[in-house]
């Protein structure tokens, strides 16, 4: 068991949460002294008019800005590429991100590559950046990826069919302005895809080797929060209480996955979603119980904390009854969430299998998996999944 003395670190950025959190963007780019601001959203946030409150908060404070929207529900490496060039071509020096994760991933390449001059895949992996990204302001609007609070930024490359992570003190946003009113036009499907990627940041920062103390607070109290309020806001969408306690549920699983790293559930995810250009979340949904009967052995105490924290009735079970219960717990929840359906569904065939499996093993988050999987292991819960 770890000590609480050993030595680790937490990293977080100055976050507002609450109503209206969005419209202080005004005051804090002026406050960081900008001069023109790159606003980096999707067609679908700029088309909802999420982004409107920021145009004008910042044309109260007399900032001039320029727009970046080109980029997809998974941003490539290109799309990063294209951002930075209107960055430094638009002479900008300060950048706000508002969107889900596929946003702020995007605005935070774009900041690291228009500060080192580089190409985006040069970043990849674990503390490559040498300058720091320029100030940037993350506003998210899906409870999920908690971009807007960690040392991660995911990108697609295209070329390799796969998602680079890159993990950096640096793409840490200097300030996150977290808004529940913003996920408000989340459709059911983005609800519930955006739920389990919160659930599965916070189930693997949990049991990962790096955790500690300070992220387990804030990995429990996310699935505490993902337990009780995921199916209840599929289920009422408009519902603005429900909609705080996701989005509270999703900051607490960032400062603790941002800090602890996350495991091999996201090594898949990202080999996955890249393959075959899927939702993040959803192939986290995917994979999690999978996973799950993998690791269990390996940190069973933690995995009874976990199927605690989700409500689940273990007391007087053995570890095996127990890993069999939260295992099906968390299929249960899919299942009410209608994630009743395998990777088989989405398009992936066992001849597939191979090559997932190879990039996952290459992928940093596993590194802090409980249990060091070979390439076979990997490949055996692919085929569990299908």
């Amino acid at each position: 068991m770890e000590s609480v003395l050993e030595l680790r670190k937490f990293v977080a950025p100055e976050f507002i949460f609450g109503s209206g959190a969005r419209l202080l963007v005004g005051r804090y780019a002026k406050n960081f002294g900008a001069r023109k601001v790159l606003i980096v959203t999707d067609p679908d946030i700029r088309g909802s008019g999420l982004v409107n409150p920021v145009f004008d908060a910042l044309k109260d404070e007399k900032i001039d800005y320029e727009i970046y929207s080109d980029i997809k529900s998974n941003p490539t490496a290109l799309q990063v590429m294209e951002g930075a060039k209107v960055y430094l071509n638009e002479n900008c020096n300060f950048i706000v991100a508002v969107g889900g994760g596929s946003a702020m991933d995007c605005a935070k390449a774009i900041g690291i590559v228009s500060s080192n001059k580089k190409e985006v895949n040069e970043f990849e992996g674990v503390d490559k950046v040498q300058i720091p990204s320029p100030p940037l302001i993350c506003i998210p609007t899906t409870a999920g990826s908690a971009a807007d609070v960690s040392q991660f930024a995911i990108i697609t490359d295209s070329r390799r069919k796969l998602k680079m992570a890159i993990v950096s003190k640096t793409v840490v946003p200097d300030v996150a302005l977290i808004d529940p009113e913003t996920t408000l036009t989340m459709d059911r499907s983005l609800t519930i895809n955006t739920g389990f990627d919160v659930l599965s940041h916070a189930v693997e920062a949990f049991v990962s080797n790096a955790s500690s103390p300070i992220t387990d607070l804030h990995a429990l109290e996310a699935i505490k929060l993902v337990a009780s309020n995921l199916i209840p806001v599929s289920n009422d969408l408009g519902n603005i209480d429900l909609r705080a306690k996701m989005m509270l549920s999703s900051l607490n699983a960032g400062l603790a996955f941002s800090n602890a790293s996350l495991g091999l559930v996201h090594a898949m995810a990202h080999s996955l979603g890249g393959f075959l250009d899927l939702p993040h979340g959803e192939c986290n949904a995917l994979l999690l119980d999978h996973v799950v009967g993998f690791n269990f052995d390996e940190e069973s105490r933690k995995y009874k904390e976990i199927a605690r924290a989700l409500g689940l009735e273990i007391d007087g079970m053995n570890d095996e009854e127990i890993k069999i219960t939260l295992i099906n717990g968390i299929r249960d929840l899919k299942a009410e969430a209608d994630v009743n359906y395998s990777l088989k569904d989405v398009g992936v065939t066992a001849s597939d299998i191979p090559e997932l499996a190879g990039k996952a093993m290459n992928d940093a988050c596993i590194i802090t998996n409980p249990r060091r999987p070979t390439q076979k292991d990997v490949e055996e819960i692919f085929k569990n999944a299908l």
